[in-house]
């Protein structure tokens, strides 16, 4: 593809995302606490675009509502969450951005005896336990109805990815590059955790095991986690939580990669607190993050326990989700299956009537992906010569 071809997609790109998510919807940063958010802008040097002036002075003024709150939940029940267990081991949820993760997480969600952390959690994780029973309801009108990278269904009480809760408690993440795209990738050694200090480490783990605390605190039920950036982690969770399982995904190539590709020109565009990334930079970033992410796992897959992890491809789950999930619970042992079959075949039905999207590949970004992820195209048996038709159902997946 031409970099005029380019420059052009990424323009309907970003102006799609406006209409999909307008100005005033809530940004992952709106969740942040005044110190952390002025660490963000600190790193990044203040260097906020003046057409995001705007958006920047509403998060600071959240961001003291959010200290304020933070402080109130930590006082009333700070002893009580530190003290509380999780409800058996929890199940991830992994793969790369555009595998059907979202998919997975949503058709989990319909299982009562477990509990996905909600939107709402995710972007306001210092304080939920204490403002969730009333403030998403006041603010219903600010959640737009789909996401801006595709037609996924979007809420305060939707499943979400538990990586942006951490981002909101001030741990590093490589998803603070959204808020200032321009600069170069950031915490990319957070894809896999293992070049960092131990105090690093500590610290990171306990803010998750924090969260997870609280979200337990409020619902009593077992987690269902999912979060790309989990995947090259998967060693290191296995050790947090003894027992957990993981449900890993994969999709062929030639499809996650320019679902990929859009997905953090939506989110750049709306969430980023500058201009969007150029495009060359954005193609090596999203080349470059499978790479790392599945460096980490693939050494880490191995220190799994015998029986801990079931992978699918999305192909399959996406021809026949409720065998591919019956297997899943069959084999890493999740409970009964049947009680949630009915609910799920509903789901299914529903699901019938969505628009599915179709990527046509060029030939020199074929050639790029096949270079460049040629160890997970082996690795998982997608053939170079076989370009899949398109007619994924992006709408339910991401």
């Amino acid at each position: 593809m031409s970099p005029d071809q380019l420059a052009g997609e990424a323009k309907q790109i970003r102006r799609a995302a406006r209409q999909r998510y307008p100005w005033w919807a809530p940004r992952f940063w709106h969740g942040m606490r005044c110190w952390d958010w002025l660490q963000l802008l600190r790193r990044n040097g203040f260097r906020v675009h003046p057409l995001r002036w705007m958006m920047a002075a509403s998060i600071s003024g959240f961001s003291l509502i959010n200290s304020f709150l933070s402080c109130l939940a930590n006082w009333k029940y700070g002893q009580q969450i530190a003290k509380t267990p999780l409800h058996g081991p929890p199940i991830f949820i992994v793969g790369h951005w555009r595998c059907g993760t979202t998919y997975l997480h949503q058709l989990l969600a319909h299982d009562p005896r477990f509990v996905t952390p909600s939107t709402y959690e995710c972007f306001v994780p210092n304080h939920f336990v204490i403002s969730e029973a009333w403030l998403p309801r006041l603010l219903w009108f600010l959640m737009p109805r789909i996401r801006p990278m595709d037609d996924v269904r979007a809420g305060w009480f939707e499943p979400q990815e538990d990586e942006f809760a951490l981002c909101g408690m001030g741990l590093p993440s490589p998803y603070l590059r959204i808020a200032f795209p321009q600069r170069n990738a950031v915490f990319m050694e957070y894809l896999d955790l293992q070049d960092l200090e131990p105090q690093a480490v500590q610290r990171w783990e306990s803010g998750l095991r924090t969260f997870l605390q609280c979200v337990t605190f409020v619902h009593r039920k077992r987690l269902v986690l999912k979060s790309p950036t989990h995947t090259g982690r998967v060693a290191w969770l296995a050790r947090m939580f003894p027992g957990a399982k993981f449900i890993h995904l994969v999709r062929h190539p030639y499809e996650l990669y320019p679902s990929t590709m859009r997905l953090w020109q939506s989110l750049d565009e709306v969430q980023g607190l500058q201009a969007a990334a150029p495009q060359g930079r954005l193609q090596e970033y999203v080349l470059q993050t499978l790479e790392r992410m599945y460096d980490g796992f693939w050494k880490q897959k191995s220190e799994l326990p015998e029986g801990s992890m079931h992978e699918i491809r999305f192909e399959d789950l996406v021809a026949d989700p409720v065998g591919q999930l019956k297997l899943a619970y069959d084999r890493l042992g999740l409970g009964e299956f049947q009680a949630i079959r009915p609910a799920l075949e509903a789901s299914f039905q529903a699901a019938k009537s969505y628009r599915r999207m179709r990527y046509d590949l060029a030939d020199e970004d074929r050639e790029l992906v096949a270079r460049r992820w040629s160890k997970y195209m082996a690795t998982y048996a997608y053939q170079d010569d076989v370009v899949p038709v398109g007619n994924s159902p992006e709408r339910q997946n991401a």
